[in-house]
């Protein structure tokens, strides 16, 4: 399977390169981006791409826009590829990788829902008892179900920097008291709605994060990607036990390799053995087809 490290557009004004995603500007109401094959961990772009990557992310994202558009309008447009990348060579090495969609004002915050007790959120609990300023039950394990979903979330970091995790005091001051509340309601919605449909195809969905942006009229719309492998935790129910980090169908496979090396986490990011972006590759393919049954 070819891999597409980094995107080239000629004929497009190429607006950002971000971790994973080439944003290109279509006109002034639309943008092409394209989901490359490159990978991030802690925040560090690795200098390999995973083969296909991109492509599943992309249809994975397309898959829950479409299930979730009852609760939330997004980005995406119904503007052919063929129209914006006329060469059919071009739009050959892009596969599925582009979506065409509406320019939209991003949201300063990531709006992220934990339903189980991992990464980040089980070290500040374990440190003070509360994730995010919001108090936990006593005696939790790793990995254990949280009693509801909690919503969490986060700054958005430019590459190379961390996101910082803020308490929902702190998006009230960055987006107003109804705002806040609309992003962070929505946010459960799309959680608990999707992670039960996940769950029923072997998937559990341990947490996520979500993007918004408004319209012109100040309309809430989900953006970017969603509850794809890269944007969440996806754990196989079969193998799922509290109390043990549970393996995963996501890059965190990849962020558990790069725990055992000698690397302080700034860039430039190690090389992967080949063996790990085949068997990273598999994870996400298995993903998409558990929850797409593509």
């Amino acid at each position: 399977m070819n891999a597409l490290h980094q995107s080239e557009l000629p004929g497009l004004e190429l607006i950002n390169r971000g971790k994973v995603r080439d944003v290109y500007a279509v006109d002034d109401e639309q943008l092409l981006i394209v989901t490359t094959d490159r990978l991030s961990a802690f925040d560090v772009v690795l200098p390999q791409p995973i083969p296909g990557k991109g492509e599943v992310l992309t249809r994975v994202a397309n898959f829950w826009f479409a299930r979730t558009s009852n609760i939330i309008p997004n980005h995406l447009t119904e503007r052919p590829l063929s129209e914006i990348v006329p060469d059919p060579d071009q739009r050959g090495r892009l596969g599925d990788r582009a979506m065409i969609v509406r320019r939209l004002r991003p949201l300063p915050v990531e709006a992220i829902v934990r339903g189980y007790l991992i990464g980040s959120g089980w070290k500040d609990y374990q440190a003070t008892g509360r994730v995010c300023g919001i108090q936990l039950p006593g005696g939790l394990q790793i990995a254990d179900q949280l009693p509801e979903a909690i919503y969490t979330p986060s700054t958005k970091a430019e590459v190379g920097d961390h996101d910082e995790n803020i308490d929902f005091d702190r998006t009230i001051a960055l987006l107003g008291t109804e705002l806040a509340a609309q992003v962070r309601d929505t946010s459960l919605r799309i959680y608990t709605e999707c992670a039960a449909y996940a769950r029923e195809r072997g998937i559990i969905i341990a947490d996520t994060k979500f993007e918004f942006g408004l319209d012109d009229d100040g309309r809430l719309h989900l953006i970017d990607e969603v509850l794809t492998p890269d944007s969440s935790r996806f754990w196989p129910v079969s193998d799922y036990t509290p109390g043990t980090n549970p393996p995963s169908f996501d890059k965190q496979f990849v962020r558990d390799y790069l725990e055992t090396l000698d690397w302080d986490k700034t860039p430039p990011g190690p090389t992967l053995p080949q063996a790990i972006i085949d068997k990273t590759a598999e994870k996400y393919r298995e993903a998409e087809h558990r929850l797409t049954g593509l």
